[in-house]
């Protein structure tokens, strides 16, 4: 991103967290929707997570995806599933390593389903931004009523062109 002036312009932490998310997404073993997230505490990356299968099992990519195999459409029967969501990876990758996640922001590709939402009200999750919407209202719901801030961060153009430039040096 380059200003009038010539200059490179910084981008927004939002941007910067969320390309980070992006980034974390081309991890995912998921062979029907790539995740990302990253927990983040006063500008500072605490983990970060991708939706696939468990450490030591085998992926959807090498043996098919169960929910297709069962025709599960998205946004229901979160439980039949090898794969753990992205924001339940990053939660799991902070406990395993001791650090503290209470009043943080977690920033994902995709809104937070009711599963994940539980999990971070849970783990006083301060703040989600998420890119883009999941067809989950009891999610928004519970977020709701717990009191965390939920954004929906609608200028994918911007997260996109934090990458761009990144990759343009």
């Amino acid at each position: 991103m380059t200003s009038s002036a010539g200059r490179r312009e910084r981008p927004g932490w939002d941007e910067y967290f969320l390309a980070m998310a992006l980034i974390a997404s081309t991890r995912s073993t998921c062979v029907r929707r790539r995740v990302g997230a990253v927990i983040v505490m006063d500008n500072r990356i605490l983990a970060t997570g991708y939706n696939g299968s468990p450490a030591g099992t085998k992926h959807c990519t090498d043996i098919g995806c169960l929910r297709q195999q069962l025709g599960i459409p998205s946004g229901e029967r979160h439980e039949i599933c090898r794969g753990s969501h992205a924001e339940m990876n990053a939660i799991a990758q902070a406990a395993s390593s001791g650090v503290p996640i209470k009043s943080c922001t977690i920033y994902t590709t995709a809104e937070p389903c009711s599963m994940c939402s539980k999990l971070l009200i849970n783990a006083l999750c301060g703040r989600i931004v998420y890119m883009y919407p999941y067809p989950d209202e009891l999610s928004r719901t519970l977020r709701q009523e717990a009191g965390i801030v939920s954004d929906a961060f609608e200028k994918e153009e911007k997260v996109i062109r934090v990458l761009q430039d990144a990759i343009s040096r």
